[in-house]
């Protein structure tokens, strides 16, 4: 999307309906600042408002999310257009996520792993009391479970699993997944679709509603 666009269009409308940003923000119930920021395409309205945007400007949500009116014939192709780019950018979201995953998975365990091995290390060259090196392993091990928590909810959101029967493709509840045997990011999980147990691949693409 072109805020730039969708900010000029938003005033020109605006003005056209002779309404004042005040007068608008107060129609919405956000500031006369909001407003401004729209306008000038620094950000975009939020969604919970939108709808009465649109209402007060005498346009469409097709129409505010490409700057300019729609002609019908234009309509159909314009918004599966806009739906391409929406696909897209949650597949270039869902890839950075598992990118980062990867990342922050391996930094973290690494760092883990060496405060437990300098702590063995005291233990056994330095003379440290076993029980004070609870207050390092313990929290170290806490941790190592909350980061485990975190980068398995980015791989259940991210992308999808696949089903290696159907080729159903589903994001699933947090708790089976975490259960699940796997094999990387290949876990053995039941389909909510053919309901048959297989091995699911993750994979970044869009849902079947089939």
């Amino acid at each position: 999307m072109d805020q730039i666009k969708i900010g000029k269009f938003i005033k020109e409308k605006r003005k056209e309906k002779k309404i004042t940003q005040d007068e608008l923000a107060e129609k919405i119930g956000v500031s006369n600042r909001a407003i401004s920021k729209w306008e000038n395409g620094n950000c975009m309205p939020d969604s919970g408002i939108i709808l009465e945007l649109c209402k007060i400007l005498g346009i469409t949500i097709n129409d505010l999310f490409h700057g300019e009116i729609i002609d019908k014939k234009d309509n159909e192709r314009k918004f599966e257009k806009y739906l391409l780019e929406i696909y897209k950018q949650k597949e270039d979201g869902d890839k950075k996520l598992l990118n980062f995953e990867i990342i922050f998975g391996v930094i973290s365990m690494v760092f883990s792993f060496l405060i437990i091995f300098i702590s063995a290390f005291l233990i056994e060259y330095k003379g440290m009391n076993e029980s004070d090196m609870f207050f390092i392993i313990i929290p170290t091990l806490v941790y190592m479970v909350v980061l485990c928590v975190i980068l398995l909810k980015i791989e259940q959101v991210a992308g999808y699993f696949e089903c290696s029967k159907c080729h159903h493709k589903y994001i699933p509840k947090f708790w089976p997944m975490f259960w699940a045997m796997h094999m990387g990011r290949t876990r053995y999980m039941k389909c909510p679709k053919c309901s048959k147990w297989s091995w699911s691949k993750k994979v970044v693409g869009s849902e079947e509603n089939d």
